[in-house]
Parts: C-alpha cells; structure tokens; sequence
C-alpha cells in the first residue's frame, strides 16, 4: 500500500501508467513535460518522456515544472477516492473539470512562459490518465 503523497505513491502509479497499453491512446499519446504536483507543504516532479513517466521525485522547486497542478491535500483526497471507486476520474474530478471550477484554476507556472504553461492543456488528456492509472494502486492518506 502506498501512501499519498509520496514518491513510492508516484513510482506505483508510473509503474501501473507505463504497463498498460490502455493508458497510452484514445487522446493520451506523446506526453513531454515536467508536471509539478503540489499538496499542501509537498511537492513533486513527475518527467513524462515519450509514451512513459520516467521518473517522480520530491523536490523543494516547482520551478523545475513546465506547471504544476496545486490543490489542498483533501481535496487531493476526495479526487483520488473517486478515481478509485470509479476506475478513473467522473466529471467533477477530471483534471480539466477541476481547473475550470476554481476561480485559481488547477495549473499553475512560476515562469510567465505561455508555451510551458499551455502543456497542461495539450497534454490534459495523457495526465488525467496517470492520475487515472492510480486506481489500480492501494492508497492510504
């Protein structure tokens, strides 16, 4: 059992996302970007290279993310228990969702830099199916 949010949390998920052909078509596809995660006091790095995450790792440097996606750590909770009892995200909880109904938005740049922060949106599809992929790993909070 993984606990989220953590590196061994990321690393069950890249390894489930990686594994099943599932996730990598249907609008998900080439994905090249840094994802910034950040959950209260947290914050991660996730590399997607290609069709794969290559690596997730804790960091104290959001600046090192293309973006990053930054929510309170239950809300965090509340999307992820939905992922789980559904077998991926319900129309409340899709990335996508989740940043249009916050008056912040969900993704967010340290840079200023419209190409890197546009990623979000062009590869939407490739990380809701990450976050997606997380229902197949045991999660405890």
């Amino acid at each position: 059992m993984a606990k989220f949010p953590s590196v061994a949390w990321f690393d069950a998920v890249r390894n489930v996302f990686n594994s099943d052909d599932k996730y990598q078509g249907a609008g998900g596809g080439k994905c090249d970007c840094i994802l910034g995660v950040k959950v209260g006091k947290d914050e991660f790095l996730v590399t997607f290279e290609g069709f794969e995450v290559v690596q997730a790792e804790k960091t104290k440097n959001l600046g090192a993310a293309d973006f990053f996606l930054e929510m309170a750590p239950a809300d965090w909770k509340e999307m992820l228990k939905d992922i789980a009892a559904n077998d991926g995200a319900t129309l409340h909880y899709t990335l996508n969702t989740l940043d249009l109904d916050r008056e912040e938005g969900l993704s967010h740049s340290l840079h200023g830099d419209q190409y890197r922060e546009d990623l979000f949106f062009r590869y939407n599809q490739t990380i809701q199916f990450f976050f997606d992929a997380s229902a197949r790993v045991k999660t405890t909070y």
